[in-house]
């Protein structure tokens, strides 16, 4: 069971996330690696919202390998080379999220830039069941 913290005497979050999500009664965690927008054949699209697409469905195939779904996700951490990645992430981030029935925490990071100079986002994850 997962319940958002999100304390009426702090600011609010800026966008589609809990300021802490306790899970209560875990008797699994998984911790994903960072993912990339790499398709399996090494494509590497351009815009941020296809890789930050691409970084999603790579998590999800990872939560359905382990036995997790999306609904088990208390944690995303997420990294853009630029702001002008963030409209393109927190649009795949918002629209993966959509139905799951709460916000997990989350973190964004602004980096000066990742493995291969192509990569504009990444994106890890924490589920707990």
């Amino acid at each position: 069971m997962k319940k958002e913290i999100t304390p009426e005497s702090i600011f609010p979050p800026f966008a589609k996330y809990s300021h802490a999500v306790e899970a209560k009664g875990t008797g699994r965690t998984l911790y994903a690696s960072g993912q990339l927008g790499i398709e399996p054949d090494g494509f590497v699209p351009e815009s941020a919202r296809d890789q930050a697409d691409l970084c999603f469905a790579n998590i999800d195939a990872i939560l359905e390998e382990a036995g997790y779904s999306r609904r088990d996700i208390v944690r995303i951490n997420a990294y853009v080379s630029g702001r002008e990645h963030l409209p393109g992430y927190m649009a795949a981030r918002d629209s993966w999220i959509e139905g799951i029935g709460f916000r997990p925490a989350s973190t964004l990071f602004i980096v000066a830039g990742f493995t291969r100079p192509e990569f504009r986002v990444e994106v890890e994850v924490t589920a707990a069941r």
